[in-house]
């Protein structure tokens, strides 16, 4: 699975959360046009995906081994970006 298809699995789940369709959409618009999507940026959409269970609901429909491809390639991207401009990891943050 690559970054678009993963971000646009959860933008098409968004719709009734507006702060999450709002990133989901920013975040599909960007790796459509092929540029770089900062790590807060899928950092706060997964969160907020998990948060409205929205990840619950692509479970429920895709399965299980589709929706951890997805959180995997998100979060692995996530942790590369990160790495890349040197922005800590959120452990121990508070």
């Amino acid at each position: 699975m690559d970054l678009k298809d993963a971000s646009r699995m959860v933008l098409m789940e968004s719709g009734p959360h507006a702060d999450l369709h709002k990133v989901a959409q920013a975040v599909y618009d960007d790796y459509s046009a092929g540029r770089e999507v900062p790590s807060v940026a899928l950092t706060a959409m997964l969160a907020e995906a998990s948060r409205k269970g929205v990840l619950l609901k692509l479970k429920q429909r895709h399965g299980d081994h589709a929706v951890n491809d997805m959180i995997t390639v998100l979060a692995h991207e996530a942790d590369r970006r990160r790495t890349i401009t040197g922005v800590p990891p959120l452990a121990g943050r508070r």
